[in-house]
């Protein structure tokens, strides 16, 4: 190579960030292309564990006693690095466990605890989750002593419940059974933001009312897990604070009594910090040296003195005895006044007028020291509103009710991510039915399936309608919360009889022709509604002349409108089904990212998401029976044709002015078909079209029927825990 093209290409040949960027190159460089990372995050390639590692066989080998025992240990083993307060590690693992789990919201089920994602950016460096990085190191020996049977995720929140247990609480029980992920949830929509703290007008239509926090979000603030505790913007107004409060909370799934429990039982332990200036601290772990070694915000000026820990900026204790579960928070906020006031950091807080002394907490560090105790915002709501007062005084009038519903509350909020009972695993799992985890009876094993599947295909009923019923009581699965689905058959009961993707009088129509044959063979609902589907794919099978079989799997059970809170259950509403190539409403969002959404929750691949699209098209399961994308002339047959004519360049396609497409005959200009953008994305991305040339090839006819059936399958068992356990 001669000197001249030398010149410009010296330095460093490493392509920096290429390989770390949270934003891949082809989005970069094009920001409208659909990025399919979000259905790629989580497979082989970023899973260290064996490929046969089996983890609920795993945790059925756990010391369940020995993880407690340790935990209990450690609350009371100070190390001068991260000194513990009042020598009781109890309140920093307890924020550890909570802002763990805070990150959950129920209006998509992301975010949460279960698979220990406050380990990754940008969770692990979140001003709101200051130094719980030092939290988790000093777990690690006992992560590492107990291997892969006990997870992070495990591990992080049965630390909050041993605190609580150390602390004197009943707790009301700990499941395990989550099984970490290995990288940061970049299907986690947490705000468009791009400052931590940034003004919360930015996701709210209006910020006078709590209740326009744009969905699916929960937390007020980018880099928060709830409300700021100075006041809304910073600006403290307790009953202002109130109504986020309740929002942010109910976006959890939590009631009034519930977050009125876990705020004050929140509070009853531990301390704030901020007892100095901020400026002496890093940067956060994902912006802090490699001589870190992953740890953020480092205090040169902690000199083995928890008084001198910072995190929130906020200073001080909420009780006077601080590492004791008891009524002392109800004591101190209600009989006491309290003013506005600053932190040493500079940060708003409350402290009381009129308290002696003596009644203060002692200093964490030094015990022959005494120091005001405080109150944030969120605290001085529970005072204010009315409702939250009525709560309040209830609990301070019964202390046992309040532990109760504490500890109820703490174990949803633990737990609210996991799903039903059959993946609770150990001997402190509780047995009792709670409607919030979607319960489910067991359903019968003991009838004659072919006696179904004949009833079925004799019924009068078409493979469309048979199919499309099945595809819609289960697309409503989420793994992100592991909610929904066909188990149970909540599609006869409210909400989801009468959902508009539902198509309620379709849907009526077969269900009352299903029902009396469960009743008449034995058979629960769910399974005949599943069993229709099967019916209904074979005929689809056979019209397209190949020959697979459907596997089906008896047990699934019914559930009742007593174990079902339809409220709860509105947020699985679907207001986009590209598998069906509907949507609600016009979107800001596109068609295809709502596609996307949806394959993701489901816990399905690109290429599994592919093949189901170009069979569902194929088969007539459009919404309303639209015409949209169904490019066959053998409509009702499941064949290659989705694929075959996406990809022939005898066609042409061109966009319409309603936001459609026209396929057309690139020849004589005849319109064949028309399409949506839900269609037409399979053939313009890249990685989309690769998938569809496969299934378009002549020598992958029989590869898609049986890609499609195990696709199928895989959605109609996805909730199906029972056969895990």
């Amino acid at each position: 190579m001669d000197g001249n093209r030398m010149k410009g290409m010296g330095g460093c040949p490493v392509n920096h960030g290429g390989n770390t960027s949270m934003e891949t190159p082809v989005t970069k460089w094009w920001p409208n292309a659909l990025n399919l990372d979000i259905l790629h995050q989580h497979g082989a390639r970023t899973n260290p564990m064996d490929p046969d590692y089996d983890h609920r066989e795993a945790v059925k080998g756990l010391d369940y006693d020995g993880v407690k025992a340790d935990l209990h240990a450690l609350m009371t083993e100070n190390q001068d690095w991260w000194p513990a307060d009042w020598g009781h590690y109890g309140g920093l693992m307890i924020r550890l466990a909570w802002h763990s789990a805070g990150s959950y919201r129920m209006t998509d089920g992301r975010g949460g605890g279960a698979g220990g994602n406050i380990r990754f950016a940008p969770l692990n460096s979140w001003p709101d989750n200051a130094s719980l990085d030092k939290a988790r190191r000093l777990l690690w020996p006992i992560k590492k002593k107990y291997g892969n049977a006990l997870s992070w995720a495990d591990l992080i929140l049965l630390s909050g419940t041993i605190a609580y247990e150390s602390m004197g609480l009943k707790t009301f029980g700990f499941a395990f059974g989550r099984e970490d992920i290995w990288g940061p949830e970049t299907d986690v929509y947490w705000g468009a933001e791009e400052q931590w703290l940034a003004p919360s007008e930015n996701r709210y239509d209006d910020l006078d009312n709590a209740e326009t926090l744009n969905n699916p979000l929960a937390a007020t603030h980018m880099g928060l897990i709830y409300v700021n505790p100075e006041g809304v913007n910073g600006v403290s107004d307790p009953a202002k604070t109130a109504a986020h409060v309740r929002e942010t909370f109910g976006r959890m799934a939590m009631n009034d009594e519930e977050t009125a429990a876990l705020a004050c039982g929140g509070h009853t332990v531990g301390k704030a910090h901020g007892g100095g200036a901020h400026d002496s601290i890093g940067a956060e772990p994902e912006g802090s040296d490699l001589f870190e070694q992953g740890m953020g915000w480092s205090n040169p000026g902690l000199n083995g003195k928890a008084e001198d820990v910072f995190t929130s900026g906020l200073e001080g204790a909420w009780t006077q005895h601080p590492t004791k579960w008891d009524m002392g928070y109800f004591d101190y906020l209600f009989n006491y006044d309290w003013a506005l006031s600053k932190s040493p950091a500079g940060a708003n807080q409350w402290h009381p007028t009129n308290m002696p002394e003596d009644k203060m907490p002692v200093n964490p560090s030094d015990p022959s020291r005494r120091q005001k105790p405080i109150m944030t915002d969120a605290d001085m709501a529970m005072k204010v509103d009315p409702i939250y007062n009525e709560i309040c005084q209830k609990f301070m009038a019964d202390p046992d009710y309040f532990a109760d519903t504490f500890a109820r509350a703490w174990f949803k909020l633990c737990h609210r991510d996991m799903g039903p009972r059959a993946n609770y695993y150990g001997p402190d799992a509780p047995t009792e039915d709670l409607i919030w985890q979607d319960p489910v009876p067991a359903g019968s094993t003991d009838y004659d399936v072919d006696a179904v599947k004949a009833k079925i295909a004799s019924c009068g009923l078409s493979a469309v309608e048979l199919i499309t019923t099945a595809w819609d009581s289960a697309r409503t699965y989420r793994g992100s919360d592991k909610r929904g689905g066909a188990n149970g058959a909540r599609i006869r009961l409210a909400p989801q009889k009468d959902w508009e993707g539902n198509e309620p009088h379709r849907l009526a129509k077969v269900l009352g022709i299903l029902e009396p044959i469960a009743a008449e063979t034995g058979a629960s609902v769910a399974d005949t509604i599943v069993l229709g589907g099967v019916v209904g794919l074979e005929m689809a099978i056979k019209a397209g002349g190949q020959s697979v079989d459907v596997p089906f799997t008896p047990g699934r059970g019914d559930a009742t409108d007593d174990m079902t809170d339809a409220d709860s259950f509105a947020v699985l509403e679907p207001f986009a089904d590209g598998f069906r190539n509907w949507q609600k409403d016009d979107y800001a969002v596109s068609a295809e990212e709502m596609l996307l959404d949806r394959a993701q929750l489901m816990g399905l691949t690109a290429a599994e998401m592919t093949v189901l699209m170009g069979g569902m098209r194929v088969i007539g399961a459009n919404h309303g029976d639209s015409a949209h994308g169904v490019f066959t002339d053998r409509k009702g047959a499941l064949t290659q044709d989705f694929f075959v004519n996406l990809t022939d360049m005898a066609n042409s396609w061109h966009p319409l002015d309603d936001g459609t497409y026209e396929i057309r005959d690139r020849a004589t200009g005849d319109t064949k078909w028309t399409a949506t953008s839900a269609d037409l994305v399979f053939g313009s991305n890249s990685i989309l079209r690769g998938y569809a040339e496969v299934y378009a090839q002549d020598d992958n006819g029989a590869k898609f029927a049986r890609d499609f059936v195990a696709a199928w399958t895989k959605v109609m068992n996805a909730d199906r825990f029972d056969l895990l356990a």
